[in-house]
């Protein structure tokens, strides 16, 4: 018999005050009889359960006793499940962050819910890192766990003054390092560079947050129109195994293999291709994209301008 069983079986029955049988055998996606099993085991081991035959009967704990198996405070676990939230990426990782949740006291599972959504992590950036830090990261966090809306100071690429902007956050992302929010507006979702914000004040008026499967999609549409911006030039080349594997890394979404040795690179322009290329010399050829092999040219003459005559 799983400890762990019987440990969902009790916060199960703390939660909805009396259970029958079957409804926690459906819980815990076990038989009937085994539920039974369990029911009669907890009484055994000193959980004070006991049946109530008949009509509207089930089984429930004595004077409505409960049981705080986790030990933590509410604030301990909104922050052990934000940092939790962040490997969301595969099966195992949401199927442990669930079975976590069910086994918390029930206050405490809204916002431990809610914070295993606030943040994800994607390895591959889209801009280049900012030393600007956001000393309001944390407030940001607990607006998203708390659903509360915000008004941030945020300035556009290229300008320098900054405008108030109401919004409710849904989610922080940090892509290698460089973190966005995106967030509900009042003219529809907008992702914000949280190193372009000059602070945020968070307010007491709550909003109603999308489902999570709502902002995932906004996220993927998101991240479909940048990823589509910055990977408009393209260029099929011939590399080395090493060079490959350092270019599938730093590209990401941006590299794909073709066969043994070659593979199709893309970014947001020629320059900024042939830049990434540059310094792997003879090691990467270009078969195709001129523009890419022009900008590489003029890449190769400045540097022996450069450096030619030392």
């Amino acid at each position: 018999m799983r400890a762990d069983r019987l440990v969902a079986a009790t916060l199960y029955l703390q939660r909805r005050g009396r259970v029958t049988a079957a409804e926690l055998a459906e819980h815990l996606e076990v038989s009937v009889a085994t539920a039974r099993r369990d029911l009669e085991a907890l009484g055994v081991a000193g959980v004070p359960v006991y049946p109530q035959r008949g009509r509207g009967g089930g089984w429930q704990l004595v004077g409505g006793a409960r049981t705080d198996l986790s030990g933590l405070t509410e604030p301990e676990v909104r922050a052990l499940f934000l940092t939790l939230g962040r490997v969301d990426g595969d099966a195992t990782a949401r199927a442990a962050l669930h079975k976590l949740v069910r086994a918390l006291p029930a206050p405490f599972r809204e916002g431990a819910e809610a914070a295993a959504a606030a943040v994800r992590v994607e390895p591959w950036r889209w801009q280049e890192r900012s030393e600007v830090p956001f000393p309001d990261e944390r407030a940001l966090r607990d607006a998203i766990v708390q659903r509360r809306r915000c008004t941030i100071r945020y300035r556009r690429p290229g300008g320098e003054a900054e405008r108030a902007v109401e919004v409710d956050p849904w989610r922080l992302v940090d892509k290698a390092g460089v973190a966005y929010l995106l967030a509900g507006t009042a003219r529809g979702p907008r992702t914000y560079r949280l190193d372009r914000m000059g602070g945020v004040e968070v307010g007491d008026e709550r909003f109603e947050r999308p489902q999570e499967a709502l902002v995932d999609e906004q996220w993927a549409q998101t991240t479909a129109t940048v990823g589509a911006a910055r990977t408009s030039t393209r260029a099929t080349v011939r590399a080395d195994a090493f060079a490959r594997t350092v270019l599938a890394a730093q590209l990401g979404p941006g590299f794909e293999p073709v066969d043994d040795d070659t593979a199709v690179v893309a970014a947001h322009s020629p320059r900024g291709l042939a830049e990434q290329l540059a310094g792997w010399g003879s090691r990467v050829e270009v078969l195709d994209a001129p523009d890419v092999v022009a900008e590489l040219a003029s890449i190769g003459a400045e540097l022996v301008a450069l450096y030619g005559r030392r």
